[in-house]
């Protein structure tokens, strides 16, 4: 079983920036991809971001590439992603997610999540 508590979201106004952290439990950090989703009201959850195990390859939303930077560190089992330009737009409940030996790019499609956080709210105000 693994626990995923998410971090860091607040009001924040247009064009700030914002990093989120995810601290995941138990000692097989290593062996997940890791995955940023978000979901605003009334919308669907869709995805933002995800990184391979290694942190080698990563993935983007077509929305937020090029603002976003998702990063994970395995030594203290803990995933980021670091939001710069931030628009009223990316307002949202972002939730961490784990995919067990899973792919990265698989994610993209939520496919293979094994585990959810319970989310953190991210603002953005105009």
């Amino acid at each position: 079983q693994v626990q995923l508590v998410e971090s860091g979201g607040r009001l924040v106004q247009a064009g700030g920036s914002l990093r989120l952290s995810c601290a995941a439990s138990g000692r097989t950090f290593s062996t997940y991809a890791m995955g940023w989703f978000r979901q605003a009201p009334g919308k669907e959850r869709e995805f933002v971001a995800a990184i391979s195990q290694s942190g080698i390859k990563r993935y983007y939303s077509d929305s937020v590439k090029g603002r976003f930077t998702i990063s994970r560190d395995n030594g203290e089992n803990t995933v980021y992603l670091q939001m710069n330009s931030l628009k009223p737009g990316d307002t949202a409940v972002y939730y961490c997610a784990a995919a067990f030996g899973g792919s990265a790019q698989e994610m993209r499609l939520m496919r293979g999540i094994n585990y959810w956080g319970q989310g953190t709210q991210v603002t953005v105000s105009s």
